[in-house]
């Protein structure tokens, strides 16, 4: 019986470390993958298709969606955006389908994020990853995709500042988390930390005074 014991534990050990391995190398195949997705900038790339300005040398100089509504119209911005939300969506959700753990999540979550914010294929200088980080952050419900829709628009609407209205948005995103799916909080933190970093210089300029503006115009 004892011996019995001793191998059903033995099996349950090994079974264990066979889980985990697999675990780490699909991990480590999806954040490749989230990386260079997330380096394909289609700010850089449909604003040189339709011939209109680089977003990396025109407006605030940031290849993201605000920026090419200020260079271009609301259409290609909308365009840019979906696909930055996307980009950080698929790798997420396709390693929650696959059983992976949360923090094994938030891995691939920084790696999307960190794609778009220093792209292989354009030099490592990108954007903000606010899009994306709230396309990595949809696959935890919609309710905190709600959420945080909610808290940038109110913010963008009361101030006029984009880059204020995400900085608070990851801010509140690991108490939304918190209330919502606890599971999710360290991730989520991590991924917050890294978004508020990347925003370090317009957080100078906000306090400056310098930080340009955006409109909710019908361009």
């Amino acid at each position: 019986m004892i011996k019995s014991c001793k191998e059903i534990l033995l099996l349950q050990h090994l079974a264990f470390r066979e889980l985990s391995i697999t675990s780490l190398l699909v991990t480590f195949i999806l954040v490749i993958l989230a990386y260079l997705v997330g380096s394909i900038s289609s700010a850089i790339l449909l604003c040189k298709l339709l011939s209109l300005p680089d977003p990396r040398t025109a407006g605030s100089n940031n290849p993201g969606a605000t920026n090419v509504l200020r260079i271009s119209n609301k259409f290609v911005a909308a365009a840019v955006l979906i696909f930055d939300i996307l980009k950080g969506t698929l790798p997420v959700w396709g390693g929650y389908f696959l059983g992976l753990e949360p923090m094994y999540l938030g891995v691939i979550a920084l790696a999307a994020c960190l794609g778009h914010m220093y792209p292989i294929f354009f030099n490592f200088k990108g954007g903000k990853a606010v899009a994306t980080a709230f396309g990595v952050l949809l696959p935890i419900g919609l309710d905190l995709g709600g959420l945080l829709i909610l808290t940038w628009l109110l913010v963008a609407k009361l101030t006029r500042y984009s880059s204020l209205a995400a900085i608070v948005t990851v801010s509140m995103a690991p108490l939304y988390t918190w209330l919502l799916k606890p599971i999710y909080v360290y991730p989520v933190l991590m991924l917050s930390t890294l978004i508020i970093f990347r925003h370090k210089g317009n957080i100078v300029r906000l306090l400056q005074g310098e930080e340009p503006k955006i409109t909710f115009s019908k361009k």
